[in-house]
């Protein structure tokens, strides 16, 4: 029964995993719901952005703002790759690395000096093992990043453009879409661009004048953008562990059905070799 003994093993084996498959299926699902509300709470807020610089925006102020500067050529660039922490989730980590190695490819192939900044300990750890050195590195944003995290990343690099020491700046991040798609993303988001021609604007009454406001709101554009890509970063995470974690469970469910028959037929096989060789010894005795 030696062979039963081990398919025992193997489907209790298999019965703890399915348990904590399960476990983190159900975790995943409920921190994926509550980051799906931040990231339609982040949306609206914007695109009004968006809305409101196009409509101020005009050639003579562009001037006067480093963040709306158009290099006529990119010397340097910063790349933000923006990773889990954590794994389990299939290749989601390694498809945003993927992203980042084909832009950083794509940059130093037009000669530009890339500067990498990695946000998450998947993304860090990929750069120290390939020997890369990093700019800079966050690895302590948890599920529920805030306004003061984006901040904290990017407000170093945009008085870095301000100062004609960047380029541009581009963020890797996934561009959440449903629970079974959130592609990674290249997105420039220095030097802010301005509407594009035919754009629609609307009417305002400002108050204060247009410069004033535009002083305020590049800025904080730019840190929405991080923001948005933070939030995204993490319900696209919970959305994909949910759906890995329900494939590992329903294979292990699967592989239970088939553990279960192989010993179901092994027992049986025992039971029969044991009855076969009791009618055996009863013949002997009787001849």
């Amino acid at each position: 029964m030696a062979k039963g003994r081990e398919l025992k093993g193997r489907i209790k084996s298999v019965e703890n995993t399915r348990k904590i498959t399960r476990t983190l299926e159900m975790v995943a699902t409920s921190k994926m719901k509550r980051a799906q509300d931040r990231v339609t709470a982040a949306r609206p807020y914007a695109q009004a952005l968006r809305d409101v610089i196009g409509s101020l925006y005009s050639p003579d102020l562009a001037e006067q703002f480093p963040l709306l500067r158009q290099p006529s050529s990119i010397k340097r660039a910063a790349v933000i790759l923006i990773t889990a922490n954590r794994g389990l989730a299939g290749a989601f980590n390694a498809n945003l690395i993927k992203e980042a190695r084909a832009t950083i490819a794509k940059l130093e192939g037009q000669g530009i000096t890339v500067d990498v900044h990695a946000v998450g300990k998947k993304g860090l750890g990929y750069f120290k093992y390939v020997g890369r050195p990093v700019a800079s590195s966050r690895i302590d944003i948890g599920d529920r990043p805030t306004a003061e995290n984006a901040a904290d990343i990017v407000n170093d690099l945009t008085a870095a453009f301000a100062r004609g020491d960047l380029d541009a700046v581009y963020v890797i991040a996934p561009n959440y879409k449903s629970v079974l798609s959130a592609p990674p993303t290249t997105t420039q988001i220095l030097p802010v661009q301005p509407p594009e021609a035919g754009a629609k604007q609307r009417d305002y009454i400002l108050s204060p004048d247009a410069q004033t406001i535009l002083g305020e709101l590049l800025p904080l554009y730019v840190r929405n953008a991080i923001y948005r890509a933070l939030v995204e970063m993490t319900a696209s995470f919970y959305a994909t562990q949910r759906t890995a974690m329900k494939n590992a469970t329903d294979n292990a469910s699967d592989m239970l059905k088939i553990l279960g028959r192989t010993y179901n037929r092994a027992r049986q096989a025992t039971i029969t070799q044991e009855i076969a060789e009791i009618v055996g010894g009863a013949a002997a005795l009787q001849g």
